[in-house]
């Protein structure tokens, strides 16, 4: 029997100024406690949806005061219920999902349960954008041509997205070839405000992307989870999360001239990387917040995984309601939007005086201390200040091997590799570009940026240089608004005329899909063990993400990836050197090439406009040819293809009964993988493509797919059995029970044989013994895929012990039924003298009652060491799931004893 809202009192009706009424909303300050006032902006959203959701069971009373108390009860850690308002899917993520979804359906119909209650309960949007590949490049035709073959290679992938649309409620797709999908949702699915049956309530999302972030900009509440966790939040099931603090971020001051949001984004990765917060909300305020675009704060957004946020904040004011005039919304939309947030308190009006709210913590930011800058060659928070560029690649190519290292001897770093290029004579040195690539939605939602480059271009075509025929440049623009106001300035055609081509709309160079770069390029990179160059417009550089030949891959603004390919190094000291020499001989330095910040607002005032926006979003969700005719099967149950190389039915619920499992602890375990620190999703779950001699090719091979039509790991996490052959495939990993040796392979302890690490996880499977995995800190940082959880499990591991775990990933981990342990401060497993070839013993209670989120356990080695950790169950709920043996489980069992 449904339970009234306890706060239905504070249920006020908002008035429309020009007649009418626009709904009813739950009146914050209705409830006449001053503690509200001083509370962030980002837990006022909490705080609502706590109040509009409180049912005295899922969500209650008690859970609303903790929030409103968040002063005294964020620094406990406490725990606290949220529903978001939808759930944001991309195709890689979005496949799997829907795997899931519809195994779910098949277990419910075996069970006797209701196969249609799997159905999502809040609006789904799934945006197809990481398939676009970049095998075509320069050249005018490439979008067409690279449409052409991702249809080819992702035929079944996308039937089986469209089937999906239709056998789910609740559930919109966007077809391929629309944009990216942070772009696309910031630009359209955004809604900044809910109505829903006359009820108005704060837009707030999740998303299996961590990048989910770049809506925090728009002032929308959005945050990256599992897929694991995406699925429970569509099922109606509310998030488990701990109240986070909040770090005050004040801005003043002014950007300098020629400097660009994307150089004040990598500064503020490293101020927040440095000052710390992780699993913490970011919230943006002050002055200065005036002088920053919309489309600046939403790439300042969507790199808080990279600082290490939960989100990055900044609440609606006049900026956010220009913009979306600017892109094309309602304009009783917005009227709504204000009216709304102002009567909830939820707005802020700099022209008001204001209230001084809490914050756990505070930074501060002068916008004029902002230099130019890049990061790299291994981590975006590596920030390297543009006029110490070249010192630093120097450095590095001294240093040992590491995130700032490649050991090259001092007598081979002038080293000149000479090879033949399409019949010319050619040369690679240490540091030389190959690929450079404007991409990820990071920056091409920007169009200062965008529209920068752009005048780089037009400034070098005049002078008269020329990019390097062997370098891959390539355009992918975040959304078609990009290209028509690309069109609209006439500056289209100088990145054609360097190289920047159109290459397709979604995720490129930065998700791994660079596509290959020139035999020739390639053999001289690897025959002469040259340390290649990347320069990405992105946010991800990690090791062996952009492409397995470029060691050293460096982000930067759009400007700056054109300014580094005509340059074709990153040995390069912009201020004294020459970028090359000009159609008149002279040479031609940076400063000549590069706008001033005034030529690029007129350039935007003129050309990016709201038109634009509309005609982009009014066509969206109709297709195109190809993808309406696509033929999908009907029904609600999936009719799966057990010869499918794309999509499986995988095991999860296999032998499922009504009764939970109950914990499980792990007995005399072997170490599967030894790891140090910064093991990133990528290291576990490569999205680039599938190597000819791993496991997973040889899979594909036997099943008669051709090298050519691998396609990528993330186009086929709908397959479980090539997705746990890819787990820890990646060719940089670094184990240490190998000693030295890089790539994917172990040493199966028992028989000493050296092994790929799928092949080793199967012999311990054959041979009945449980699997651990040691790791150092910030293990799963990048990327949240929820396949980083799944394949660890589906090779046996049961455990892993870190240092420190990222936040999605530990839950993820949780999500599948992998204990996550962090060892006691001060320790790891080097400290304690562990070497990976020790057994190990878990014991937990086998009632799920007498265990504890974060408490002590002791793990006890065949080698008589014994050494203590804490329990990464952070939640009672957590702890749910672990009993059902995952939260997948847990949703089916709770959805068949719920009552009729």
């Amino acid at each position: 029997m449904a339970i009234q809202n306890p706060f239905s009192s504070i249920l006020k009706t908002l008035e429309n100024p020009e007649g009418g009424v626009f709904g009813k909303y739950y009146s914050l300050p209705a409830l006449n406690d001053p503690r509200i006032e001083k509370l962030p902006y980002s837990i006022r959203i909490l705080l609502e949806s706590a109040i509009r959701n409180c049912d005295e069971f899922a969500v209650k009373a008690n859970d609303v005061e903790k929030i409103i108390d968040w002063e005294n009860t964020a620094p406990k850690l406490v725990e606290i219920p949220f529903k978001p308002a939808r759930v944001l899917l991309q195709d890689f993520t979005g496949v799997p999902a829907v795997v899931d979804l519809a195994c779910m359906r098949d277990a419910m119909n075996r069970l006797g349960g209701d196969s249609n209650k799997i159905n999502p309960l809040v609006p789904v949007d799934l945006v197809i954008d990481h398939s676009v590949q970049v095998d075509v490049a320069k050249t005018e035709n490439a979008v067409q041509a690279n449409m052409e073959l991702e249809f080819q290679r992702n035929r079944e992938r996308f039937g089986f997205l469209k089937w999906g649309s239709s056998a789910f409620h609740n559930m919109l797709v966007v077809p391929p070839g629309s944009g990216i999908v942070h772009q696309v949702n910031l630009e359209y699915l955004g809604r900044v405000v809910f109505n829903t049956n006359g009820v108005l309530y704060p837009d707030s999302v999740v998303g299996t992307d961590s990048h989910t972030t770049m809506i925090d900009g728009l002032g929308v509440a959005g945050w990256g989870v599992g897929g694991i966790e995406a699925e429970a939040a569509m099922l109606g099931q509310p998030m488990s999360m701990v109240l986070p603090g909040v770090v005050g971020f004040k801005l003043v001051g002014k950007l300098r001239n020629g400097v660009t949001a994307t150089d004040l984004v990598l500064t503020v990765t490293q101020m927040l990387r440095n000052h710390g917060v992780v699993g913490k909300f970011v919230e943006f305020y002050g002055e200065g917040m005036s002088e920053l675009s919309l489309a600046d704060r939403a790439t300042i957004a969507n790199m808080s995984p990279e600082y290490g946020a939960t989100m990055g904040f900044f609440p609606v004011d006049h900026v956010t309601l220009q913009y979306l005039k600017l892109t094309g919304r309602k304009d009783e939309t917005i009227s709504m939007i204000e009216s709304y947030l102002r009567a909830n308190k939820m707005f802020v009006d700099y022209s008001e005086p204001q209230v001084e709210r809490v914050y756990s913590s505070h930074i501060e930011l002068n916008l004029s201390d902002v230099e130019p800058c890049i990061s790299g060659p291994k981590r975006p928070h590596d920030r390297v200040p543009l006029k110490e560029m070249k010192a630093d690649w120097h450095a590095c190519l001294d240093n040992r091997v590491g995130f700032k290292g490649f050991a090259i001897p001092k007598e081979a770093q002038a080293k000149v590799a000479e090879f033949s290029f399409h019949g010319s004579p050619a040369q690679l040195r240490h540091g030389d570009v190959v690929i450079a690539a404007i991409t990820s939605c990071t920056n091409t939602s920007n169009p200062s940026v965008m529209l920068g480059a752009a005048l780089v271009a037009k400034k070098a075509c005049e002078l008269g240089l020329e990019v390097k025929p062997w370098i891959k440049t390539s355009l992918a623009p975040g959304s078609g608004v990009v290209t028509k106001y690309l069109a609209q300035s006439g500056l289209q055609k100088y990145l054609n005329q360097l190289g920047f081509n159109i290459v397709g709309y979604g995720c490129t160079t930065c998700i791994g899909n660079s596509g290959d770069i020139d035999e020739s390029v390639a053999s001289a990179i690897t025959e002469n063990d040259v340390v290649a160059a990347a320069v990405l417009s992105g946010n991800r550089n990690f090791e062996g993400r952009v492409h397995p030949l470029t060691r050293a891959n460096y982000l930067a603004s759009p400007p700056l990836v054109v300014a580094y390919a005509l340059a074709g190094t990153v040995d390069i000291d912009f201020e004294s050197e020459p970028i090359g020499v000009g159609k008149d001989g002279k040479k031609v330095f940076f400063r000549d090439i590069w706008p001033t910040s005034e030529e690029v607002a007129e350039v935007v005032h003129s050309n990016v406009l709201p038109d634009m926006f509309r005609a982009t979003y009014q066509a969206i969700t109709e297709g195109n040819v190809t993808w309406n005719q696509l033929s999908v099967p009907e029904g609600t149950l999936y009719s799966w293809d057990s010869a499918s190389t794309y999509i499986h039915e995988p095991p999860y619920f296999k032998d499922m009964s009504m009764s939970p499992p109950g914990p499980h602890g792990v007995k005399n375990a072997f170490c599967l993988l030894n790891f140090g620190d910064s093991i990133t999703t990528d290291h576990i779950s490569p999205a680039g493509s599938i190597h000819k001699d791993s496991p997973a090719a040889k899979y594909l091979l036997e099943r008669g797919v051709d090298r050519r039509d691998f396609n990528s790991y993330g186009s086929r996490r709908g397959n479980d059995e090539i997705m746990a052959r890819g787990t820890f495939a990646n060719i940089r990993i670094v184990n240490k029970l190998l000693k030295g040796e890089v790539g994917p392979k172990t040493i199966h302890i028992p028989s000493g044989e050296k092994l790929s690490v799928f092949d080793a996880a199967m012999r311990y499977k054959s041979e009945g013994h449980d699997t651990i995995i040691l790791a150092g800190a910030e293990y799963g940082s990048g990327s949240s895929r929820d396949w980083a959880a799944k394949g660890p499990m589906l090779l046996g591991v049961k455990a892993v012990i870190a240092k420190s775990f990222e936040r999605i990933h530990r839950s993820n981990l949780v999500g599948m039924g992998v204990i996550p342990l962090c060892f006691k401060a001060g320790e790891d497993a080097e400290s304690l003298g562990l070497t990976g070839h020790e057994r190990y013993t878990i014991d937990l209670p086998s009632n799920v009652s007498e265990i504890r989120p974060g408490q002590n356990v002791t793990v006890v080695t065949d080698t008589g060491k014994s050494f203590g950790c804490v329990l990464r169950f952070d939640t009672e709920v957590e702890l749910a799931y672990f009993d059902h043996g995952g939260i997948l489980q847990y949703v089916i069992r709770n959805l068949i004893y719920a009552k009729q």
